[in-house]
């Protein structure tokens, strides 16, 4: 198979994984653009691809580094626009998320710092294996293990904070 076909079976295969990966690590489900600057670069870069990991945790590492690059593009004007995010009448939660409860989960994981939501996002929402997910983050297996149960600890905590504190305290 060429480098084109096989990018074109990933393509089908995990489109939709990785759109998913990048709504929630972006933050927003504006991520069509950058979905296909991931398919873009996994063919540039697919003869460096050795199979040591798999095609989809591959994926999920590009998409990774693309939300990298498009935050380090971005900051300049996330600076001199901080505070206008609000002018809108919807915030990228609530277009993305319409349950309530899901609302609550998504911003609540969105408010852990880059480290634990990141490891949430991989673990807990896409349900990649620890393997998997120490491939997509470049960490150690026990790394992913150890920061994925403060995460789940830290991510309790803020639901609680945020109006469930009724949960614990009964």
């Amino acid at each position: 198979m060429d480098q084109e076909d096989q990018v074109k079976e990933w393509y089908e295969l995990y489109s939709q994984h990785v759109y998913q990966f990048l709504v929630y690590y972006n933050r927003t489900d504006d991520v069509d653009d950058l979905v296909q600057e991931v398919f873009i670069r996994a063919w540039k870069h697919a003869p460096s691809f050795k199979g040591k990991a798999s095609p989809k945790t591959w994926l999920f590492s590009i998409a990774r580094r693309v939300s990298i690059d498009r935050y380090r593009k971005k900051k300049w004007e996330r600076l001199i626009d901080r505070g206008d995010s609000h002018e809108v009448g919807l915030t990228p939660e609530e277009i993305v998320l319409n349950k309530e409860e899901d609302q609550r989960l998504y911003q609540a994981i969105n408010s852990l710092k880059t480290k634990y939501r990141e490891v949430v996002i991989c673990r807990g929402i896409l349900e990649l294996s620890t393997r998997e997910t120490a491939d997509v983050l470049r960490w150690s297996t026990s790394k992913v293990d150890t920061t994925f149960y403060r995460a789940k600890e830290k991510l309790a905590s803020v639901i609680d904070e945020r109006g469930m504190k009724y949960a614990r305290s009964q």
